[in-house]
C-alpha cells in the first residue's frame, strides 16, 4: 500500500467507526465504515476536537461544531495551498490520501523533458491539476460542478500559480470526452477520479462499475502518440486494485506498451503506525 506523506495533515487515531484528524490547526472527527475496531482512545485530542460529523439514521448527516472552526482555512503540501471548509457528507475539500498520486504525476511530468498536456476528469477542487501545473504541464481540468471548479481556481490563486496554463471547464466529463474526440484533441496524460454513484443533470444514474469500461474506452483516442501515463482512482469497494489493473492492462497495453500496476492507497495512523486503506489506484505507465 502506498501511503501519503504530509506535514499539515495527520491521521491521529482511528476507533469505533471514526477518525481523529488534524487539518492544519483544526481537529476533526469523521466517520469511516472501515474502522470496525474498538481500540482505546488514549490520545487526549479526541476530547479536544473542533468539530465532529454525525451521520443520520435516515441518511446524510451534519457537522457538530464543538469549538470554533473557521468558515475557511488553509493547509499546504509541496508548495501548494488548499482552502478547506466543513462541507456536506463529511468532506473538507481534499482527499489527503491522494497526495501519493499527485506526487507520482509531478515526478513523471518533471522527468519527461518535453512539454506535457494533462486531462484531469472529475477534477473536484483541483489538487491534481495544480500539482501537474506546478510540475510544468498544461492542464485541462473538467468537473460538472461549477462550485468545485471555482474552488479549484481559488486554490490555484492561493498557491500562487493562477497564471499557469490551466483550462478550468464546467462540463459533463463523458460529453466533454466525446467532443474532444471529435475535435481530435490529444493529451499526454489522463487522470480520472470518477464518483462511485451519482445522477446526471437529466436524472441519469451513474454507477461506476457499469460506466467505467466505456468511459476508459472513450478516453483512449485522446491519448497522444507517445503518452506518459493514465491514472485511474476509485473509492468503489466492488472495484479491487486487481480488477482496475486488469482493465487498464487489456485496454491500454496492446496499443501503447509499458506496464500497469495497481494497489491500495492509504494514510498512516500516528497512534499505531499502521496504514488505513482509503481507496485504490491503477496506473498505466508508458515507455518514455
Amino acid at each position: 500500500m502506498r501511503t501519503a506523506v504530509w506535514q499539515d495533515y495527520e491521521l491521529i487515531d482511528t476507533s469505533r467507526g471514526e477518525r481523529l484528524e488534524r487539518w492544519g490547526n483544526v481537529l476533526l472527527i469523521r466517520p469511516d465504515p472501515q474502522i470496525i475496531w474498538d481500540t482505546p482512545r488514549k490520545d487526549p485530542r479526541w476530547k479536544k476536537a473542533d468539530a465532529r460529523y454525525l451521520r443520520s439514521s435516515s441518511g446524510g448527516g451534519h457537522w457538530e461544531i464543538l469549538r470554533k472552526v473557521p468558515p475557511v482555512w488553509e493547509i499546504g503540501w509541496q508548495g501548494l495551498t488548499f482552502r478547506l471548509k466543513t462541507m456536506g457528507f463529511k468532506h473538507t475539500g481534499i482527499f489527503p490520501e491522494q497526495a501519493v498520486n499527485w506526487q507520482y504525476a509531478m515526478e513523471k511530468i518533471s522527468n519527461a523533458n518535453r512539454p506535457i498536456s494533462v486531462l484531469n476528469l472529475f477534477g473536484y477542487t483541483g489538487a491534481a491539476s495544480l500539482a501537474c501545473a506546478k510540475a510544468g504541464a498544461s492542464v485541462c481540468h473538467v468537473d460538472a460542478s461549477k462550485g468545485m471548479v471555482q474552488w479549484a481556481k481559488e486554490n490555484a490563486a492561493a498557491s500562487g500559480i493562477a497564471d499557469k496554463p490551466v483550462r478550468w471547464l464546467v462540463d459533463d466529463c463523458t460529453k466533454f470526452v466525446q467532443r474532444e474526440h471529435r475535435r481530435s484533441h490529444r493529451y499526454d496524460a489522463i487522470i480520472m477520479d470518477p464518483p462511485s454513484y451519482g445522477r446526471g443533470p437529466g436524472g441519469e444514474i451513474w454507477k461506476l462499475e457499469e460506466q467505467l469500461y466505456p468511459l476508459v474506452q472513450m478516453c483512449i483516442p485522446l491519448l497522444s502518440q507517445h503518452p506518459l501515463f493514465f491514472l485511474l482512482n476509485s473509492y468503489t469497494t466492488g472495484l479491487s486494485p486487481a480488477v482496475m489493473e486488469y482493465l487498464l492492462g487489456v485496454m491500454l497495453q496492446p496499443r501503447f506498451g509499458g506496464n500497469v500496476h495497481a494497489e491500495e492507497i492509504g494514510l498512516r495512523v500516528t497512534s499505531t503506525g499502521r496504514s488505513l486503506p482509503c481507496g485504490s489506484t491503477a496506473i498505466a505507465c508508458f515507455p518514455a
